[in-house]
Formats: C-alpha cells, sequence, structure tokens
C-alpha cells in the first residue's frame, strides 16, 4: 500500500523552538507572587535521624513552611499493583518509600524536610538552618554481600526484593552434549540520566481549589500519588514520582504558588538511576556451532527502595537467553535491596544489561570454535514459529539476519591499523519487548475532531519527551483523513483535558496512542465521507480524501475542500470528532518458578555493528564506525526514527565507555558534570542507520517501537570491539582506558 504521509518526514511542530533554542521547559515557567521550593536531603546512605529541628528555619524571615514528615498527611509512596500485576509479583518485599523520611534514612539525598520561601536565596539560607542529627547505621552497598546472611537489613522484610525464575528443558543434559562450554561474568554500573532539564514543577490552586501542576514528567497520571498522600482522593527516570509530591505538599499546605526545581547535584542523587547488574554466565554449543544451553544467574542492585525494580528484573529474565534457539535453559534473576541510591527505569530497562552478556557470550564461543562470529549468531537466530524461552511462539519473521548482514556490511572494508593503534570491529544483536507487559491491560484513549476550516485537532495525553510522539499522532492523522501534516494540531497533555493515553515508557506509546489516534481518525473519517458522498451526490465507496479534499475517484474535478466538508456534515447533524480507545492484547500473568508464558505482546529486533580503535600505550578508545539496523514495523515518521536510532546508538556509548556514578559506603563522589562523564559531539563517530519495513508491527500500519530498542545492542557491539581489538574478554562496564591496558597486559 502506498502511503502520502506515513515514512516521510514532515518537519516536527516543535522542531523551529528547539533549532533556535527556544522550546519552553517547566523550568521557564512562573506565576506571580510564587514561592520557591527547597529540599533538605540526608548526607548519609544509612542512619538513623535523632533530631530533626526546623524551629531556626522557620523563623527566617521569609520563610512560609517548612515541613517535616508529620506534615504530610499520607506519607508513603505506595506501589499499588491491579489484580493480575498483584498476582505477577506475589512474594515480592515492596517495602513503603516515604515522601519525607520520618525516622529512617536508607540512601543518600533522602528528602526529610521541605521548605518554602519567598526567593530562592531565603529558601537555601532556611535549609541550612534546618538543625538534623544523624546516626549512622550499618549499610549494605553490594548487591552480593546484600544476599550473605548476616547482611544489615535495609527493610524488616530482608534484602531480596524479588526473584524470578526461568526453565526450559534439561540445562545438566544441554551442557553434556556441548563440545564447548565458556563462562563469564559481566559487570554494569550505575549511570544516570543527566536529562538537560532536572527535575522541576511549578504548582498552584486554582480558582475553583483545583491544585494544578506543571512538571517535567513521562507520567500524567502521578496526579494519583499526589492525590493519594494528600489524601484528595484516589528513556524512564520521569516515569517516578520526582518532584510531583513534594510539589503538592508545598502548595497545599502554603496556599500558594510553588516552584520547585531540583539542582543538578539534587538530581543526581535524589532520582532513579539505571540497575547496576551482576551476570553470570554459562553457555555451550556443539563443535558446528549449534547452542545447546544457557545458564545464568543475574543479580541486580535495587537501591533503597523498590520503585519499578521487580518490573525491569522482568524485562532482564525474559531477554536472558537473547534472540537465540536455545533448547536447554536455566536462569535464575534476583533484585535487592541496598542503601545504595534508587535504580528504577532507564531506556531499555533490563534488556540492555543482558545483551550485554549473551552477546559477550556469543563471540566468546566463537573464538572458543574457531567461526565467525556472524555465521555463528546466523546458525542460532530466532525465526518464525520458534519459541522464546518463555515459550512464547514467534508469530511473525524477526528479520534478524538481515540486521545483522546490512549492518555489517555498513561498515565497509576495514581500515589497515598502525601503531600503537588496535582496531577492532564486531556487531550484537538484540531483541527488546515494546509496549508494557501483557497481564497490565494496557489501554489508551485518543480524541480527533475537524476545524470549520477543515483542520483537525487530536487530543491525547501522551506526554512528548522529545522522541516525535506528538508529531507521529498527527501524521496518523492526517494520512487517514487526506490531510497535510501542517493542517493536524496535536493539543494537551494535560490531566484535565485530555483523554487518558497511559505513560510514556516502555516504548509504549507509538503502539498505544497510535492505535487509539488511528481508530478514532478512522471513525471520523467515515463519517467524513458519509457527508461528502450525500454532498456530491456519489456513493461513499467512490470518495477520497487526499490533499485536503474529498473527490470522487475517476472524477478528481467533483471535488470538494475539507472546510466545505466539514460545514456539511454539522448542517447534515454529522459528527465531526470521534473518541475511541485501543486495548492492547491481554494474556495471563507468567509463571514466576517456570517463567513459561506470554509477558510481552511484541519485540523489536536490531543489530549495530561497530569499528573501534585503541590505543594500546594509553588504552584510549574511539569508537570510529557505526551502523545501527532495525526492522521498524513501518516508518512512521523517518526523520524522527532516524534520530532515535542515532541518539540510542549515543546514549549507549556513553554507557559502554565513560558513564559511572562513582559510590564510596552509598555516598556519590561526583554528582556534578564535572566528573559525570557524557558524550559530546566530539565523541560520536559517523553513524548509518538502517530501517527495515516488515509491517508486521502491532502498531498503526504495522509499526513497532523504536525508543528504547535502539540502545539495546550498543553496549555489548562496543565491549564485543573492544575484546576484538585487544584479543582480550572484557566484561565489566565501563570500558576505561585503565580497564582497556589491564586487557591488553593480561593478554600479554
Amino acid at each position: 500500500m502506498a502511503y502520502r504521509v506515513i515514512g516521510t518526514s514532515p518537519a516536527r511542530a516543535d522542531a523551529w523552538e528547539k533549532v533556535r533554542g527556544r522550546p519552553i521547559y517547566a523550568g521557564d515557567l512562573t506565576v506571580a507572587g510564587m514561592l520557591h521550593g527547597r529540599i533538605v536531603r540526608s548526607p548519609y546512605a544509612s542512619a538513623r535521624i535523632a533530631r530533626l529541628d526546623t524551629r531556626a528555619a522557620r523563623a527566617l524571615p521569609g520563610v512560609v513552611a517548612v515541613l517535616t514528615a508529620a506534615d504530610v498527611p499520607r506519607n508513603e509512596l505506595r506501589m499499588e499493583l491491579p489484580g493480575r500485576m498483584a498476582e505477577a509479583t506475589a512474594g515480592a518485599v515492596l517495602a513503603t518509600q516515604p515522601v519525607l523520611a520520618a525516622d529512617r534514612v536508607r540512601f543518600q539525598g533522602e528528602p526529610v524536610a521541605a521548605i518554602a520561601a519567598e526567593t530562592p536565596e531565603i529558601a537555601a539560607a532556611a535549609a541550612d538552618l534546618v538543625e538534623a542529627e544523624y546516626e549512622e547505621l550499618p549499610g549494605v552497598y553490594d548487591p552480593l554481600a546484600a544476599l550473605e546472611p548476616g547482611a544489615p537489613a535495609v527493610h524488616d522484610g530482608g534484602n531480596v526484593l524479588r526473584r524470578w525464575h526461568l526453565r526450559s528443558g534439561d540445562a545438566g543434559r544441554g551442557f553434556r552434549d556441548a563440545a564447548v562450554v565458556v563462562e563469564n561474568t559481566y559487570r554494569t554500573p550505575f549511570v544516570d540520566h543527566v536529562y538537560l532539564e532536572t527535575e522541576t514543577g511549578l504548582g498552584w490552586i486554582d480558582a475553583e481549589g483545583v491544585l494544578v501542576l506543571r512538571v517535567s514528567t513521562q507520567v500524567l497520571e502521578h496526579y494519583r500519588d499526589v492525590a493519594e498522600i494528600l489524601q484528595l482522593g484516589g528513556f524512564g527516570g520521569k516515569e517516578d514520582v520526582t518532584v510531583e509530591c513534594l510539589l503538592g505538599l508545598l502548595v497545599w499546605t502554603t496556599r500558594r504558588p510553588v516552584q520547585l526545581v531540583f539542582s543538578r547535584e539534587e538530581s543526581f542523587i535524589g532520582h532513579g538511576k539505571r540497575h547496576p547488574y551482576v551476570m553470570r554466565y554459562r553457555t555451550g554449543a556443539t563443535r558446528d556451532g549449534t547452542l545447546t544451553a544457557v545458564e545464568a544467574e543475574l543479580i541486580s542492585d535495587s537501591g533503597a527502595y523498590a520503585a519499578l525494580s521487580p518490573w525491569v528484573l522482568l524485562y532482564s529474565l525474559v531477554t536472558a537467553t537473547g534472540p537465540y534457539r536455545v533448547p536447554h535453559m536455566k536462569v535464575d534473576a534476583t533484585t535487592v535491596y541496598t542503601n545504595n541510591p534508587v535504580a528504577s527505569a532507564y531506556r531499555c530497562f533490563g534488556s540492555i544489561q543482558t545483551c550485554l552478556a549473551y552477546e559477550g557470550q556469543m563471540d566468546a564461543l566463537a573464538t572458543a570454535l574457531a567461526i565467525d562470529p556472524l555465521a555463528l549468531r546466523e546458525k542460532n537466530f530466532l525465526r518464525k514459529g520458534d519459541a522464546l524461552a518463555t515459550g512464547q511462539v514467534l508469530e511473525t519473521e524477526p528479520r534478524l539476519a538481515e540486521t545483522m548482514r546490512r549492518a555489517w556490511a555498513g561498515l565497509g572494508e576495514p581500515r589497515a591499523p598502525r601503531r600503537p593503534t588496535r582496531v577492532g570491529r564486531a556487531v550484537a544483536a538484540s531483541f527488546t519487548p515494546y509496549g508494557r507487559m501483557c497481564w497490565t491491560r494496557d489501554s489508551a484513549s485518543a480524541w480527533v475532531g475537524m476545524e470549520l476550516d477543515g483542520t483537525a485537532v487530536v487530543r491525547c495525553a501522551a506526554p512528548d519527551v522529545g522522541g516525535g510522539q506528538t508529531s507521529s499522532l498527527c501524521a496518523i492523522t492526517a494520512e487517514v483523513l487526506g490531510l497535510d501534516p501542517a493542517q493536524v494540531v496535536a493539543v494537551g497533555r494535560d490531566s484535565h483535558l485530555t483523554p487518558r493515553a497511559g505513560t510514556t515508557t516502555a516504548t509504549r506509546q507509538l503502539l498505544m496512542s497510535g492505535n487509539a489516534v488511528l481508530a478514532a481518525a478512522r471513525e471520523l473519517r467515515r463519517h467524513l465521507v458519509a457527508a461528502a458522498a450525500s454532498l456530491l451526490e456519489a456513493a461513499s465507496g467512490d470518495v477520497e480524501l487526499a490533499d485536503g479534499r474529498a473527490f470522487v475517484r475517476g472524477a478528481p474535478r467533483r471535488a470538494l475542500a475539507m472546510a466545505s466538508v466539514v460545514k456539511g456534515a454539522i448542517a447534515e447533524g454529522r459528527p465531526v470528532q470521534a473518541l475511541e480507545k485501543y486495548d492492547a492484547p491481554s494474556a495471563p500473568t507468567i509463571d514466576p518458578l517456570t517463567g513459561q508464558g506470554k509477558a510481552f505482546n511484541d519485540y523489536t529486533f536490531g543489530t549495530h555493528a561497530i569499528e573501534v580503535e585503541v590505543d594500546e600505550e594509553t588504552g584510549r578508545t574511539r569508537v570510529s564506525r557505526l551502523v545501527a539496523c532495525f526492522d521498524a514495523g513501518r516508518v512512521i515518521n523517518r526523520a524522527s526514527a532516524e534520530g532515535q536510532l542515532e541518539g540510542g546508538a549515543v546514549q549507549g556509548l556513553g554507557y559502554a565507555l565513560m558513564e559511572e556514578i562513582a559510590l564510596e559506603n552509598g555516598v556519590s563522589k561526583n554528582p556534578h558534570l564535572l566528573d559525570y562523564r557524557i558524550p559530546t559531539s566530539l565523541d560520536v563517530p559517523p553513524i548509518e542507520t538502517v530501517l527495515l519495513e516488515s509491517g508486521d508491527g502491532l502498531g498503526p500500519f504495522g509499526a513497532k517501537g523504536l525508543g528504547e530498542p535502539s540502545m539495546t545492542p550498543s553496549i555489548a557491539a562496543v565491549a564485543n570491539a573492544v575484546s576484538s581489538a585487544v584479543a582480550s574478554r572484557v566484561t565489566d562496564l565501563p570500558i576505561t582506558s585503565e580497564r582497556v591496558r589491564a586487557a591488553i597486559r593480561a593478554r600479554a
């Protein structure tokens, strides 16, 4: 089928403002007479609050409120789970996190008091006047140590938050059948999101007494958490509650507008990080390279509270064996509490860590068997009709071999290395779920309506966090209604005014809101076509909508401008708007003891091919070429899709080579951009993107999600390429110069 808008690159509505440096951030919003918030945080990772005296802070002129745990109506952020999700997490120790710590702090940066004052300077001075005395307590700062008998308990229920297990076949038999078995332990660190804007918000109470919050968030539905703690009623990092509850508390208490902006240091120590993992892998294969067995132990560090750790761990469980046919599997996955920073969702959460391990194992096997790494992968890739480790049968062709071969070919001819430079090349293939778990009964709604001038309006509460979600919804509407994308406007992202769309997380918005908008646009098209048929005296089946007109197929001169069609429809009493809801396919929970079942509805498959140059004297590593090839199902906005592939790759390079939260007994030693390194434009190699279109996705027009999957193979490809260059397996991130030098020395 030929598309007019889908697959092209119309300019995004926010493009010019971003190019000119003029986008509006939450921190740019102001209200006359607003107060300024400040949070007092614990400097200790594990301590008892012996004394908290706020009298001097309250007495400071210009201070309006100094709040502690006693001032919070319901001082707990709870993981409330609906029926089948609660069933899936049965047995988990879901420790409650306080909004403000009352008697104990469990990580550095935990909030203990909230201040509202007339100026930021007064708020900062008041924070310094809060007298807090702490009695340090024994803590645990290593996830393996947290599992040891007698380890300090972070919570009363113990340090094990959740365990998942995956069993298929007979692992013992699989290893007996293997001619070669490789074993390695892989480690990944805490890393930070480093948003352009830190956690920020502005709140006020409107004329009707409604608490209004304008915050930088991925989840509009956090208003429920605010209502709960105030007892008013019922990329990842901003998926969790950040400023919302603290801001709502200050506004509701002072009855005045309040702005709360976290400093960069607060952002580093106070919000969720990417989970560190320790992953022990054994992988077996026959002499010809056929995989026989995988045994893995995955241990993730949840930090001080649960957040989304049980679900992140589930992603790891499902993806642990990679996109390969493995007859015998045994995987044990555990997430534990420590007194480290809280860990939670971060782009391709749970699935990127396991990719480092399973792709490292594939290259290690290829070396042990003296087989080409690409041939080894192609021999074992999943194909249509194969079952994943969970027993889920793939109903479409993953096209893994094509993504790998296209990515590898994109690297071109290898360069001849010049001493002291070594060159390494490698690939990493991956699969990543898009959309939420099957048993969440996920849904999204959208409204599409026509204006009298023939333009369309989309209302959908899908936060656009830079991925171009808004433009995609406009493109879908334009395609269905025969409009130019410039004739479609999306409004909203307001929980009070727009239909619920759920979270911009788990690469779900194109699937969920995209399908909701598609359904609404098609329903609206039905009404417009009927009106045009009446006005043109033609059969509905003969009416086409294109180029902002309605015309009779085969007689293009019998046409009406869309504005005339809309006015005619209204005159005839026909609807010129539609509200529709999309429900994702649903399935029962998986078996927590065997991992068998359908955890996710679909997956995105792709490959990175990377070339690195390693200075053998200094260990400095530079990525010189990168090619990313993915099956997008159907490309909605080509520029946005290519941007996702490029952005995911660059973010992955930072994770692989330089990023790490440096902790000493739970205390961050680099909570600022001076010492926490992220890639700059000088670190980015030439990137080639290749988009395949199978049309097999569950999204609109057969699209698949790309936002998170685009990053998944990045760290594994870098690690494999560096391992190739130094002829020694690199298993720990980040791959610093010191680690590379150590690998070279060990090989020598």
